[in-house]
């Protein structure tokens, strides 16, 4: 607390004191205060924008790490889409073992998977298909060699009463005559042809 030289004179004793004496080292004692109270001051500011220049300094680099961070992840969420689809494949593209490495090595919860028959699934699918088309051919080639048993043997009989009806003797070109008019029909070719 500041005295102003009035109040220092009210609290002073009477008798012959020097009034400008009192004035003057009020004078001081009042400036002094008031330049520790300023450096104080000054101290203070000076402490905060200390900080304040830190925090600035910390929210940048915060700043500057959360776009690494960011960028890293959507990097790193492309290769982790990646290999779920990979590890999704169970093994068509590679055997289980490349599947359950790819599993653990992306952190990808795997159900528990039968073994493989074959190594790789996507040529077993394949082979498949080729022996179900081979399979639906030969069923074709035996529907087809059975017609033309019984266009045979109508043929036969036909030819050999075509040739008693006619007066021939030679049965097979009776044979022959209705063997060429069924085959026509049925699309079958002789082997001759």
């Amino acid at each position: 607390m500041i005295l102003t030289s009035t109040e220092f004179m009210a609290d002073a004793p009477e008798g012959d004191f020097d009034r400008s004496f009192a004035d003057g080292v009020i004078e001081d004692i009042a400036a002094e205060a008031l330049l520790d109270e300023l450096d104080k001051k000054q101290q203070y500011i000076k402490l905060r924008d200390q900080e304040n220049e830190d925090i600035a300094l910390t929210v940048g680099k915060l700043r500057v790490e959360l776009e690494a961070a960011k960028k890293r992840m959507t990097e790193q969420s492309a290769i982790v889409a990646a290999a779920e689809k990979l590890v999704r494949c169970k093994g068509r593209y590679h055997s289980e073992l490349n599947y359950r490495a790819l599993a653990k090595l992306f952190g990808v919860i795997t159900p528990d998977l039968p073994p493989l028959v074959h190594e790789n699934v996507h040529y077993a699918d394949a082979a498949e298909v080729e022996i179900t088309a081979l399979r639906q051919r030969i069923a074709e080639l035996e529907a087809k060699l059975e017609t033309a048993d019984k266009l045979q043997d109508s043929a036969f009989r036909d030819g050999l009463k075509a040739g008693f009806s006619y007066g021939q003797t030679d049965d097979q070109s009776g044979f022959t005559q209705c063997m060429s008019a069924y085959s026509t029909h049925a699309g079958i070719k002789r082997e001759g042809e």
